[in-house]
């Protein structure tokens, strides 16, 4: 971290339990590693009010094994939505294995809201942001409560809303941190290279990013990442980065 950055950090964890601004933090860690950004969360927000969401996806065990070489034991929050592909929950299961993450909290959208909302499974098609208000949205807010703070993987090579996305902000209520949101893609493929970890099973299938099994689709070459996403519709986010708690 920089010479700069550290006594800014030590000065915010000395100090009260009020967090300081997204903005004076987004400044300091501008240029951190995703070690350093995590080991800053730690620092200032304490692990016991930190939760790190990931949907063990095509790139997210780079995060999470950076996540548990600062403290396997921040608590993990995946939002199993109820549509997603078995090779994703398995790949959860191995990454967990993998890894040593002591503390990872499956969250599930609540039955009775999709008894009334979902009845017949179909939302995702007629109505795919509602779809994600129920299953991914709102549980995401539940399991949030307690926390001051959250770390997630988005990067800005993803594209589309990610293009400009900073190293910390705020999401209305909390800090929200993105480790990676200056890390190239190459910089990715030599976290997994040099620590040996095991791919998304359904990236050699063409899936570049994988969420919910009816609104996703593999991805060629030429496209962004993300493009096989809800693909042929103007969506391009579930909505648990734009819409605040």
């Amino acid at each position: 971290m920089s010479e700069i950055a550290q006594p800014v950090l030590a000065e915010y964890a000395e100090s009260s339990p009020v967090l300081p601004a997204a903005a004076e933090l987004d400044r300091v860690l501008e240029h951190a590693t995703p070690l350093e950004v995590i080991q800053a969360a730690v620092r200032i927000v304490g692990r016991e009010r930190l939760a790190l969401v990931s949907s063990f996806g095509t790139e997210s065990a780079a995060l999470l094994k950076v996540m548990a070489d600062v403290d396997p034991a921040i608590p993990v929050i995946f939002l199993d939505t109820g549509w997603l592909f078995e090779e994703t929950l398995a790949y959860r299961d191995t990454l967990v294995a993998a890894l040593g993450l002591r503390d990872v909290r499956s969250i599930k959208p609540e039955q009775e809201t999709l008894r009334r909302e979902d009845p017949d499974r179909e939302l995702w098609f007629s109505d795919p942001d509602a779809c994600c208000r129920i299953r991914k949205v709102e549980p995401l807010s539940r399991a949030l409560a307690p926390f001051g703070a959250w770390i997630n993987g988005r990067k800005r090579f993803q594209g589309g809303l990610r293009t400009a996305i900073p190293v910390v902000e705020d999401d209305g209520i909390r800090l929200k941190f993105n480790p990676f949101a200056n890390v190239s893609r190459e910089a990715i493929e030599k976290i997994y290279a040099e620590s040996k970890l095991p791919p998304h099973p359904l990236l050699a299938s063409g899936f570049l990013s994988v969420g919910c099994m009816p609104c996703t689709t593999r991805t060629s070459e030429e496209e962004d990442a993300r493009a096989g996403r809800w693909r042929g519709r103007s969506k391009t986010e579930c909505g648990i980065h734009t819409v605040t708690s």
